[in-house]
């Protein structure tokens, strides 16, 4: 240590005489001495004992993890679901044969065109008169069904790429090539028996949800209703839009969430005048 003092020492002397010959700050001047002072005490401490280790340095946080793909709130769009040409196949046809069905329903089924040509079915591909597919409410797009006229007996095979029908006492809306080929045409409307043999998602579990109300034959009742809805619902999605000679409005609870959907959709049935409220399934 009495080493490093007297280098202090001479440190301040040559200090003193540069300050006399160059311009030099004096507080770069004044540091200098206890710089060296920290390289002396450095080295008597070296022989004294080891150089301390030093400090551990903390590991930097962990970056936060995205949420996934399950947590993620689902896109507002959704996916298209494809069918076979002409709604299904040969294969979906022999699944039926060798198969016994999922789930069976009875009750009123009709059948219904696009009011414009070109027009999407609920499943994102083209409506078409000529495929052998229905709407359903809340059957999954895509699933495999068969359709029986209870009172003749016709029976066809079909798939399910559309939403409906939106009409109390109804299950089911065909195109025209189905109701030809189980005999409803004609009629207009029968009853039916729906047998579900093969979904691609569970039936009863899961799924994005929503509730349609209609039908309004003005666009400011449904735009007046929508503006309620807006207010009771702050955190759901409510639009208003044109349907077949009439205006619906449907709102998609935050996350289509089924449950939250159920609950609107039985608060609206008794109390909106001139509106229906249905449960739906988006995909």
């Amino acid at each position: 240590m009495s080493e490093t003092f007297q280098l202090g020492q001479a440190w301040h002397r040559t200090g003193k005489a540069i300050r006399g010959k160059l311009a030099v700050s004096p507080a770069l001047v004044a540091l200098a001495p206890v710089a060296l002072m920290l390289v002396g005490l450095s080295g008597c401490a070296h022989h004294r004992q080891a150089a301390q280790a030093p400090p551990r340095q903390t590991a930097p946080p962990a970056p936060q993890s995205q949420p996934s793909e399950a947590e993620s709130p689902p896109p507002t769009r959704i996916p298209i679901t494809p069918v076979p040409p002409g709604g299904v196949s040969a294969d979906d046809l022999d699944f039926v044969n060798t198969h016994q069905p999922i789930f069976s329903e009875v009750g009123l089924a009709t059948w219904y065109t696009a009011p414009y040509k070109g027009r999407k079915a609920a499943n994102g591909e083209v409506f078409s008169d000529r495929a052998l597919t229905a709407a359903h409410r809340t059957l999954p797009m895509g699933s495999l069904i068969a359709v029986t006229n209870i009172k003749t007996g016709q029976f066809a095979v079909m798939r399910i790429t559309d939403r409906g029908p939106f009409v109390d006492g109804r299950i089911l809306d065909l195109t025209i090539a189905s109701a030809k080929a189980t005999g409803i045409y004609r009629l207009g409307t029968a009853q039916v028996r729906l047998d579900v043999y093969r979904t691609p998602k569970p039936i009863e579990t899961g799924g994005r949800w929503c509730v349609q109300i209609g039908a309004f034959h003005s666009e400011y009742q449904a735009k007046k209703l929508k503006e309620q809805l807006l207010r009771k619902y702050p955190s759901s999605n409510v639009i208003e839009f044109p349907g077949q000679d009439s205006y619906w409005v449907r709102i998609r609870p935050e996350g289509d969430n089924r449950e939250q959907a159920e609950a609107i959709a039985r608060h609206l049935r008794p109390g909106e005048a001139e509106a229906e409220a249905f449960l739906t399934r988006l995909d």
